[in-house]
Protein backbone atom coordinates (compact mmCIF):
# COMPACT_ATOMS: atom_id res chain seq x y z
CA UNK A 1 0.00 0.00 0.00
CA UNK A 2 1.13 3.27 -1.14
CA UNK A 3 1.71 5.52 2.26
CA UNK A 4 1.15 9.46 1.11
CA UNK A 5 1.74 11.92 3.70
CA UNK A 6 0.69 14.84 1.17
CA UNK A 7 -2.19 15.04 -0.83
CA UNK A 8 -1.57 14.45 -4.33
CA UNK A 9 -0.83 18.13 -5.85
CA UNK A 10 2.19 18.38 -2.64
CA UNK A 11 2.96 14.94 -4.07
CA UNK A 12 2.91 16.61 -8.01
CA UNK A 13 5.19 19.86 -7.10
CA UNK A 14 8.07 17.79 -4.72
CA UNK A 15 8.18 15.62 -8.31
CA UNK A 16 8.37 18.68 -10.85
CA UNK A 17 11.31 19.88 -8.48
CA UNK A 18 13.09 16.92 -8.60
CA UNK A 19 12.65 16.64 -12.32
CA UNK A 20 13.79 20.68 -12.93
CA UNK A 21 16.66 19.76 -10.33
CA UNK A 22 18.14 16.81 -12.19
CA UNK A 23 16.99 17.12 -16.01
CA UNK A 24 16.51 20.62 -16.79
CA UNK A 25 13.23 21.74 -18.25
CA UNK A 26 13.89 20.00 -21.75
CA UNK A 27 10.85 17.67 -23.12
CA UNK A 28 11.39 15.82 -25.63
CA UNK A 29 8.63 14.48 -28.51
CA UNK A 30 9.34 11.18 -28.90
CA UNK A 31 8.68 8.59 -31.88
CA UNK A 32 8.27 4.52 -31.85
CA UNK A 33 9.12 3.39 -35.16
CA UNK A 34 6.70 0.47 -36.02
CA UNK A 35 8.85 -2.52 -38.02
CA UNK A 36 5.68 -4.42 -38.12
CA UNK A 37 1.97 -5.62 -37.42
CA UNK A 38 2.55 -9.00 -37.36
CA UNK A 39 3.76 -10.92 -33.83
CA UNK A 40 4.17 -14.57 -33.55
CA UNK A 41 3.04 -14.54 -30.64
CA UNK A 42 -0.27 -12.46 -30.52
CA UNK A 43 -2.30 -12.96 -27.06
CA UNK A 44 -1.82 -9.92 -25.68
CA UNK A 45 -5.15 -9.49 -24.52
CA UNK A 46 -5.20 -5.17 -25.25
CA UNK A 47 -3.07 -5.32 -28.54
CA UNK A 48 -4.48 -4.41 -31.36
CA UNK A 49 -2.00 -6.82 -33.08
CA UNK A 50 -3.71 -9.65 -31.43
CA UNK A 51 -7.17 -8.83 -33.38
CA UNK A 52 -4.82 -9.11 -36.59
CA UNK A 53 -3.16 -12.12 -36.31
CA UNK A 54 -5.93 -14.92 -37.95
CA UNK A 55 -6.29 -12.30 -40.30
CA UNK A 56 -3.05 -11.91 -41.50
CA UNK A 57 -2.32 -14.80 -43.65
CA UNK A 58 1.71 -13.68 -45.18
CA UNK A 59 3.86 -12.50 -42.27
CA UNK A 60 5.90 -11.19 -44.57
CA UNK A 61 3.03 -8.54 -46.00
CA UNK A 62 2.55 -6.73 -42.73
CA UNK A 63 6.44 -5.91 -42.75
CA UNK A 64 7.33 -2.20 -43.81
CA UNK A 65 9.40 -1.10 -46.23
CA UNK A 66 12.74 -0.39 -45.04
CA UNK A 67 13.29 2.26 -47.29
CA UNK A 68 9.53 3.93 -45.39
CA UNK A 69 11.07 3.12 -41.99
CA UNK A 70 14.30 5.13 -43.19
CA UNK A 71 12.52 7.89 -44.18
CA UNK A 72 10.58 8.09 -40.99
CA UNK A 73 14.09 8.52 -39.09
CA UNK A 74 14.78 11.02 -41.41
CA UNK A 75 12.13 13.17 -40.56
CA UNK A 76 12.00 12.86 -37.10
CA UNK A 77 15.71 14.14 -37.34
CA UNK A 78 14.11 17.14 -39.55
CA UNK A 79 11.93 17.83 -36.84
CA UNK A 80 14.22 17.26 -33.69
CA UNK A 81 12.03 14.43 -32.21
CA UNK A 82 13.18 11.10 -30.66
CA UNK A 83 13.10 8.27 -31.39
CA UNK A 84 11.60 6.14 -29.02
CA UNK A 85 12.94 2.63 -29.78
CA UNK A 86 12.08 0.47 -33.02
CA UNK A 87 9.16 -1.79 -32.08
CA UNK A 88 8.28 -5.08 -33.90
CA UNK A 89 5.95 -8.30 -33.12
CA UNK A 90 7.22 -11.57 -32.58
CA UNK A 91 9.45 -12.74 -35.83
CA UNK A 92 8.83 -9.88 -37.76
CA UNK A 93 12.10 -9.46 -38.81
CA UNK A 94 15.60 -11.51 -37.33
CA UNK A 95 18.19 -9.90 -35.63
CA UNK A 96 20.25 -9.93 -38.82
CA UNK A 97 17.32 -7.42 -40.28
CA UNK A 98 17.03 -5.77 -37.19
CA UNK A 99 20.51 -5.03 -36.55
CA UNK A 100 21.19 -3.60 -40.20
CA UNK A 101 17.81 -1.13 -39.54
CA UNK A 102 19.65 -0.07 -36.79
CA UNK A 103 22.73 0.58 -38.14
CA UNK A 104 21.61 2.69 -41.34
CA UNK A 105 18.73 4.96 -39.09
CA UNK A 106 22.14 5.55 -36.73
CA UNK A 107 23.96 6.36 -39.94
CA UNK A 108 20.84 8.59 -40.56
CA UNK A 109 20.38 10.22 -36.87
CA UNK A 110 23.65 10.35 -35.63
CA UNK A 111 22.45 8.52 -32.51
CA UNK A 112 22.27 5.22 -31.46
CA UNK A 113 18.61 3.44 -31.49
CA UNK A 114 16.83 1.48 -28.61
CA UNK A 115 14.77 -1.73 -29.45
CA UNK A 116 11.87 -2.71 -28.13
CA UNK A 117 11.67 -5.94 -30.50
CA UNK A 118 10.46 -8.28 -28.44
CA UNK A 119 12.50 -11.59 -25.62
CA UNK A 120 15.58 -12.63 -27.72
CA UNK A 121 18.56 -14.12 -26.30
CA UNK A 122 20.60 -12.95 -29.20
CA UNK A 123 21.73 -9.61 -27.47
CA UNK A 124 25.25 -10.27 -28.14
CA UNK A 125 24.90 -9.68 -32.32
CA UNK A 126 24.10 -5.89 -31.86
CA UNK A 127 27.03 -3.37 -31.05
CA UNK A 128 26.98 0.28 -31.07
CA UNK A 129 24.24 0.65 -33.35
CA UNK A 130 22.14 -0.21 -29.97
CA UNK A 131 21.73 2.28 -27.25
CA UNK A 132 19.37 -0.14 -24.68
CA UNK A 133 17.11 -2.65 -24.86
CA UNK A 134 13.63 -2.73 -23.60
CA UNK A 135 11.27 -5.15 -22.03
CA UNK A 136 7.59 -5.00 -22.36
CA UNK A 137 6.61 -5.66 -18.42
CA UNK A 138 3.07 -4.09 -19.25
CA UNK A 139 1.51 -4.52 -15.71
CA UNK A 140 2.96 -4.00 -12.60
CA UNK A 141 1.19 -6.74 -11.28
CA UNK A 142 3.18 -10.26 -11.99
CA UNK A 143 -0.13 -12.38 -11.36
CA UNK A 144 -1.74 -9.67 -13.98
CA UNK A 145 0.96 -9.85 -16.55
CA UNK A 146 0.12 -13.55 -17.02
CA UNK A 147 -3.15 -13.50 -17.42
CA UNK A 148 -2.85 -10.46 -20.01
CA UNK A 149 -0.02 -11.34 -21.80
CA UNK A 150 0.44 -15.07 -21.31
CA UNK A 151 3.47 -15.75 -24.06
CA UNK A 152 5.75 -13.10 -22.65
CA UNK A 153 6.94 -14.27 -19.49
CA UNK A 154 7.98 -12.10 -16.87
CA UNK A 155 11.18 -13.96 -15.66
CA UNK A 156 12.65 -14.18 -19.56
CA UNK A 157 12.01 -10.50 -19.77
CA UNK A 158 13.86 -9.76 -16.65
CA UNK A 159 16.38 -12.12 -17.63
CA UNK A 160 16.75 -10.41 -21.00
CA UNK A 161 17.41 -7.13 -19.22
CA UNK A 162 19.66 -8.29 -16.46
CA UNK A 163 21.96 -9.76 -19.66
CA UNK A 164 21.63 -6.46 -21.63
CA UNK A 165 23.13 -4.49 -18.62
CA UNK A 166 26.21 -7.27 -18.72
CA UNK A 167 26.64 -6.06 -21.91
CA UNK A 168 26.83 -2.62 -21.71
CA UNK A 169 23.53 -2.07 -22.86
CA UNK A 170 21.08 0.86 -21.06
CA UNK A 171 17.62 -0.62 -19.96
CA UNK A 172 14.27 0.46 -19.94
CA UNK A 173 10.44 -1.18 -19.47
CA UNK A 174 7.13 -0.38 -20.63
CA UNK A 175 3.90 -0.37 -18.71
CA UNK A 176 0.71 0.83 -19.45
CA UNK A 177 -1.81 1.70 -17.17
CA UNK A 178 -5.37 1.31 -16.86
CA UNK A 179 -5.35 -2.73 -17.21
CA UNK A 180 -6.88 -3.45 -13.72
CA UNK A 181 -3.77 -2.52 -11.77
CA UNK A 182 -3.92 -0.55 -9.07
CA UNK A 183 -1.87 2.16 -6.82
CA UNK A 184 -0.72 -0.44 -4.39
CA UNK A 185 0.94 -2.32 -7.34
CA UNK A 186 3.79 0.76 -7.73
CA UNK A 187 5.73 -1.07 -5.20
CA UNK A 188 6.23 -3.96 -7.20
CA UNK A 189 7.19 -1.89 -10.01
CA UNK A 190 9.42 0.21 -7.81
CA UNK A 191 11.05 -3.38 -6.54
CA UNK A 192 11.33 -4.47 -10.31
CA UNK A 193 13.15 -0.90 -11.33
CA UNK A 194 15.37 -1.49 -8.17
CA UNK A 195 16.07 -5.08 -8.57
CA UNK A 196 17.12 -4.95 -12.42
CA UNK A 197 18.37 -1.63 -12.35
CA UNK A 198 16.27 0.07 -15.16
CA UNK A 199 17.58 3.26 -16.75
CA UNK A 200 14.13 4.65 -18.21
CA UNK A 201 10.50 3.79 -17.53
CA UNK A 202 7.73 4.26 -20.52
CA UNK A 203 4.52 4.90 -19.35
CA UNK A 204 1.39 4.31 -21.72
CA UNK A 205 -2.52 4.79 -20.73
CA UNK A 206 -4.55 2.00 -21.61
CA UNK A 207 -5.75 2.79 -25.43
CA UNK A 208 -8.58 0.45 -25.77
CA UNK A 209 -9.03 -1.52 -29.29
CA UNK A 210 -12.56 -3.15 -30.65
CA UNK A 211 -11.85 -6.96 -30.74
CA UNK A 212 -9.95 -7.09 -27.16
CA UNK A 213 -10.96 -7.72 -23.92
CA UNK A 214 -10.45 -4.31 -22.90
CA UNK A 215 -12.48 -2.98 -25.51
CA UNK A 216 -15.09 -0.96 -23.34
CA UNK A 217 -12.25 -0.14 -20.97
CA UNK A 218 -11.75 3.43 -20.33
CA UNK A 219 -7.98 4.83 -20.02
CA UNK A 220 -6.80 5.77 -16.52
CA UNK A 221 -7.57 8.80 -14.40
CA UNK A 222 -5.33 11.47 -15.35
CA UNK A 223 -4.73 12.36 -11.41
CA UNK A 224 -3.93 8.42 -11.33
CA UNK A 225 -1.22 8.42 -13.82
CA UNK A 226 0.15 11.46 -12.61
CA UNK A 227 -0.02 9.67 -8.71
CA UNK A 228 2.14 6.99 -10.87
CA UNK A 229 4.68 9.05 -12.24
CA UNK A 230 5.19 11.18 -9.30
CA UNK A 231 5.87 8.47 -7.26
CA UNK A 232 8.78 6.54 -9.46
CA UNK A 233 9.67 10.63 -10.27
CA UNK A 234 10.41 10.51 -6.14
CA UNK A 235 11.67 7.15 -5.70
CA UNK A 236 14.33 7.46 -8.73
CA UNK A 237 15.26 11.34 -9.76
CA UNK A 238 18.10 10.56 -12.02
CA UNK A 239 15.53 8.10 -13.85
CA UNK A 240 14.17 9.38 -17.75
CA UNK A 241 10.53 8.39 -17.71
CA UNK A 242 8.62 9.18 -21.19
CA UNK A 243 4.68 9.61 -20.61
CA UNK A 244 2.42 8.18 -23.42
CA UNK A 245 -1.22 9.95 -24.25
CA UNK A 246 -3.23 10.03 -26.82
CA UNK A 247 -4.89 12.81 -28.91
CA UNK A 248 -8.08 12.52 -26.93
CA UNK A 249 -6.45 13.29 -23.76
CA UNK A 250 -4.10 15.95 -24.22
CA UNK A 251 -5.25 17.65 -21.54
CA UNK A 252 -2.94 15.40 -19.77
CA UNK A 253 0.33 16.19 -21.00
CA UNK A 254 1.04 19.56 -18.51
CA UNK A 255 0.21 17.43 -15.32
CA UNK A 256 2.04 14.50 -16.49
CA UNK A 257 5.09 16.60 -17.65
CA UNK A 258 4.93 18.23 -14.02
CA UNK A 259 4.42 14.78 -12.04
CA UNK A 260 7.92 14.26 -13.23
CA UNK A 261 7.67 13.38 -17.50
CA UNK A 262 10.92 14.25 -19.43
CA UNK A 263 9.41 13.24 -22.84
CA UNK A 264 5.88 12.39 -23.99
CA UNK A 265 4.88 10.18 -26.57
CA UNK A 266 1.91 8.03 -28.45
CA UNK A 267 0.57 10.75 -30.93
CA UNK A 268 0.10 10.16 -34.52
CA UNK A 269 2.70 13.14 -35.39
CA UNK A 270 2.68 13.31 -39.12
CA UNK A 271 -1.36 13.35 -38.82
CA UNK A 272 -1.41 15.96 -35.80
CA UNK A 273 1.86 18.32 -37.32
CA UNK A 274 0.90 21.68 -37.87
CA UNK A 275 -2.98 20.94 -36.66
CA UNK A 276 -4.64 22.58 -33.68
CA UNK A 277 -3.58 19.46 -32.20
CA UNK A 278 -0.10 19.80 -32.61
CA UNK A 279 -0.30 23.57 -31.29
CA UNK A 280 -2.08 22.08 -28.06
CA UNK A 281 0.61 20.18 -27.65
CA UNK A 282 3.53 22.74 -27.41
CA UNK A 283 1.09 24.92 -25.47
CA UNK A 284 1.24 22.04 -22.80
CA UNK A 285 4.60 22.37 -22.82
CA UNK A 286 4.73 25.69 -22.51
CA UNK A 287 1.92 26.03 -19.43
CA UNK A 288 4.30 23.36 -17.74
CA UNK A 289 7.07 25.38 -17.70
CA UNK A 290 9.36 23.70 -20.09
CA UNK A 291 11.34 24.01 -23.12
CA UNK A 292 9.99 21.48 -26.09
CA UNK A 293 12.83 19.68 -28.05
CA UNK A 294 11.91 19.51 -31.97
CA UNK A 295 8.69 20.78 -33.02
CA UNK A 296 5.28 19.87 -33.89
CA UNK A 297 4.20 23.13 -35.94
CA UNK A 298 7.10 24.92 -37.72
CA UNK A 299 6.73 24.00 -41.53
CA UNK A 300 9.97 24.87 -42.40
CA UNK A 301 11.46 22.27 -40.50
CA UNK A 302 9.55 19.74 -42.56
CA UNK A 303 12.25 20.65 -45.42
CA UNK A 304 13.12 19.56 -48.68
CA UNK A 305 10.79 16.74 -50.20
CA UNK A 306 14.11 15.03 -51.59
CA UNK A 307 15.98 12.97 -49.02
CA UNK A 308 19.45 14.08 -47.35
CA UNK A 309 20.56 10.87 -47.44
CA UNK A 310 19.55 8.21 -49.88
CA UNK A 311 17.76 8.95 -53.16
CA UNK A 312 15.20 5.92 -52.65
CA UNK A 313 13.71 7.27 -49.67
CA UNK A 314 12.56 10.46 -51.67
CA UNK A 315 8.52 9.13 -52.57
CA UNK A 316 8.40 8.30 -48.57
CA UNK A 317 9.70 11.66 -47.48
CA UNK A 318 7.23 13.61 -50.30
CA UNK A 319 4.72 11.48 -48.56
CA UNK A 320 5.49 12.29 -45.08
CA UNK A 321 5.70 16.36 -45.80
CA UNK A 322 2.66 16.15 -47.75
CA UNK A 323 0.52 14.51 -44.78
CA UNK A 324 2.13 16.84 -42.30
CA UNK A 325 0.80 19.80 -44.32
CA UNK A 326 -2.77 18.08 -44.78
CA UNK A 327 -5.13 19.46 -41.83
CA UNK A 328 -6.99 16.32 -41.36
CA UNK A 329 -8.55 17.75 -38.52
Amino acid sequence: MIKMDSDIFDLIKKANETTLKKHGNEISLERAIFLSWWCDKGDCAFCYMSTQKDKIKDPTKARRNVHNIYAEAEMCKRLNWNIEFLSGGYKSFTTAEIKEIATTIKNITGDSVWLNTGITDELEEYGSEIKGITGAVEVANPELHQKVCPSKSLDKISNMLDVAGDLGFQKAITVILGLGETLDDVDYLIDYIKDHKIDRVIFYSLNSHKETAYANSSQPASLYYAQVVSKIRLTFPDITIICGTWIDNLANIGILILSGANGITKFPLFKMFGTKYGKRVEEEVKWSGRQLKGTFTDKKQLGNPESNVDPELNKFIKRYIKESLKNKY
